[in-house]
């Protein structure tokens, strides 16, 4: 067995591929339209899995739900009660001062050298981990509160 993707749902296509691409640096590999179904999967992955589109890396598949004949579309509220997404990141001061200089916030940030925790424009909890051991411990970084939840 091989672990193949997260999905999730997404309610503004343009606003997510922004924050998914943009700002937290994500690669748009492959995109089907589903005229029948009335929806779009974009798969994407991280820099660092530069085999994935020919292994089969874990991936993050995007799936937006077309809006209805009222041009309704639906809310996802807590994620689905979906926890939350998890990337590995070489520096974690530099990667969430970059997000914050991208207009990203950070609602856990590393105090510890280790962890932090953004939100995707969907409500999606996204974990940042520090690859190795932790960084020591530095400002502004040690006396930012959290901001909302995560």
């Amino acid at each position: 067995m091989n672990y193949l993707h997260t999905m999730v749902r997404i309610k503004n296509l343009e606003k997510s591929l922004d924050f998914y691409c943009n700002q937290l640096g994500l690669i748009e590999y492959h995109r089907y339209d589903s005229e029948t179904g009335k929806f779009t999967n974009i798969f994407l992955h991280a820099p660092g899995d530069t085999e994935a589109t020919q292994t089969k890396s874990p991936v993050l598949e995007l799936t937006y739900n077309w809006p209805d004949e009222n041009g309704m579309t639906e809310d996802y509220t807590s994620g689905r009660n979906f926890g939350h997404l998890a990337y590995r990141v070489d520096n974690i001061y530099d990667t969430c001062k970059q997000l914050m200089d991208k207009g990203v916030t950070i609602n856990r940030p590393p105090r510890d050298g280790q962890m932090a925790f953004i939100k995707s424009p969907d409500g999606i909890s996204i974990e940042l981990l520090q690859a190795g051991d932790p960084l020591e411990a530095q400002e502004p970084w040690v006396s930012m509160p959290n901001t909302g939840s995560w």
